[in-house]
């Protein structure tokens, strides 16, 4: 369970991770050895990323997948009955479970079925970022450039244990503003939030 959310948003958390099992039987949406402990593993990881945002705000969450962080950041969202989530995930097999989880706990939030370089042009601009498990983080920086090249939004990234290895790779062809907050979940992982972005 997430604490300190309403009874009406843990609700929608849970018929989220219901609907999340289902799905789970016949589309790989996460690695399987990850599903036991679904709601600390990624229901509870992912609700950080809300929580270090200064503001509501609007989203693009890059390569939704399983809906993590995108759809949880959604559901929160709902709380406030302001911002929004543009999901991006080219996968139709992903998409349209994460339109069936949108429509069931009424989240706040838009699949976008596009290639994330696609995306820009359906949304030309948010405030923040988002993405989990998609690639590293000179990779990430370049897809999320679009919205973060000389723009006051940011981004945050969800990194593992390696995350230092791809700082110093970023370094090489990006300058940014840094703030690496450690992750509540697990021990050897960190939400990096960058802003401020530029090319070197």
């Amino acid at each position: 369970m997430i604490s300190d959310v309403s009874r009406e948003t843990q609700d929608r958390l849970q018929q989220f991770a219901d609907l999340f099992q289902k799905w789970a039987k016949t589309i790989n949406l996460v690695a399987p050895s990850t599903q036991e402990d679904m709601w600390q593993r990624h229901i509870a990881d992912s609700a950080q990323i809300f929580s270090l945002a200064d503001r509501v705000g609007t989203w693009v969450d890059l390569g939704s997948g399983g809906g993590f962080p995108g759809i949880i950041t959604a559901i929160l969202l709902s709380e406030h009955q302001d911002g929004w989530v543009h999901l991006v995930e080219s996968n139709q097999k992903k998409a349209a479970f994460l339109r069936v989880a949108l429509a069931s706990t009424g989240a706040r939030g838009t699949i976008h079925s596009v290639r994330i370089e696609d995306a820009h042009t359906l949304i030309p601009q948010c405030d923040f970022v988002s993405a989990r498990a998609l690639a590293d983080l000179d990779k990430l920086l370049g897809y999320a450039s679009p919205w973060l090249l000389d723009r006051p939004s940011t981004a945050f990234f969800h990194k593992g244990r390696d995350y230092e290895s791809e700082l110093k790779k970023a370094h090489g062809r990006w300058r940014f503003d840094l703030v690496k907050h450690q992750s509540s979940i697990q021990a050897d992982s960190v939400i990096l939030e960058i802003g401020n972005l530029q090319r070197t």
